[in-house]
């Protein structure tokens, strides 16, 4: 789509410019997780309009109980994310993701989270922080989730819109000039039918120039190929050949883009399975405390 050029009045260039660049060196100063999390701390503080609060709280202040726990999760170190009872996950990586995926969130939930010329140079700074690596001109957008973080690759130009769910459990590739819309959700992990408490990882790709659509959910270990297209609302279970366009659930390739017919595979190549190939060998560590949520017999009636 052919965009128009917007510019804001310099004098707000120059705040922008001075914010986002002033949590990037206070990030890029950090050399442990504690110091990281100092970071995400001050930063919230100020981008909340709280720092004499806090700093009064944290030196012994008496405060209602509600405004404690509100001062008490501007620092990472004082919350916990769903992620972080994963039994597989890599310990010192999560330790220096935390806190940047904890300013990432809460960064979300401030009036500068609406302004798009702050908004996407901030997650472009902090993807760059955060991610395992990511290109030139990156744009995302807000109410993006993740899981860790530090296993997402986003290529140049590559954009993410609103209230996508990247899943790096696994490991997840977003190509070059890759769009994915609004609500979707790109998985890298798998549950066993059976014990779901079992779970499989994968590395799961979206090629250079494709476009995964609005709502649509690709499953773990799945290749969408580039220049590939998925549509709205599909589920996409196999993989999608380059240049194709795949729609429903599970999603089929239905046609070839206009002009490609010449290099892209047949139709009927469409949806093959391959995600053995792209399984992860993430074993739980052994000495990690675990336990099981659930607590059910899964022995079939006849076992029992």
């Amino acid at each position: 789509m052919t965009k128009r050029h917007v510019s804001l009045p310099a004098d707000a260039k120059d705040v922008r410019r001075a914010f986002v660049s002033g949590v990037d060196e206070r990030l890029s100063a950090a050399e442990t997780p504690d110091e990281l999390a100092t970071a995400v701390t001050g930063t919230l503080a100020d981008l909340r309009g709280e720092r004499d609060a806090y700093e009064a709280w944290r030196d012994g202040d008496d405060v209602r109980p509600a405004a404690a726990a509100r001062l008490a999760t501007l620092d990472p170190r004082n919350a916990s994310l769903e992620s972080e009872y994963y039994a597989e996950k890599d310990e010192a990586a999560f330790a220096r993701s935390k806190p940047l995926q904890w300013l990432w969130r809460q960064f979300d939930t401030t009036p500068l989270a609406d302004n798009v010329d702050v908004a996407l140079p901030f997650r472009r700074m902090l993807a760059g922080h955060l991610f395992a690596g990511v290109g030139e001109d990156v744009r995302l957008f807000k109410g993006i989730t993740m899981t860790y973080g530090h296993n997402i690759e986003l290529g140049d130009n590559a954009v993410v819109h609103d209230g996508v769910h990247l899943d790096d459990r696994g490991e997840l590739v977003v190509g070059a000039r890759a769009s994915v819309s609004n609500g979707a959700h790109l998985y890298t992990h798998d549950h066993d039918v059976v014990d779901q408490t079992d779970v499989t990882n994968y590395r799961t790709e979206i090629g250079a120039d494709a476009r995964v659509t609005q709502g649509a959910l690709v499953r773990a270990g799945v290749r969408v190929g580039e220049n590939a297209l998925v549509g709205s609302r599909s589920v996409v279970q196999g993989d999608v050949p380059a240049h194709h366009i795949a729609v429903g659930s599970p999603a089929e390739s239905v046609r070839v883009k206009p002009g490609w017919e010449a290099v892209a595979a047949p139709l009927d190549a469409g949806g093959e399975r391959r995600q053995a190939e792209r399984r992860l060998d993430d074993a739980v560590p052994a000495d990690a405390a675990v336990y099981d949520e659930f607590q059910r017999d899964r022995s079939p009636p006849g076992e029992r």
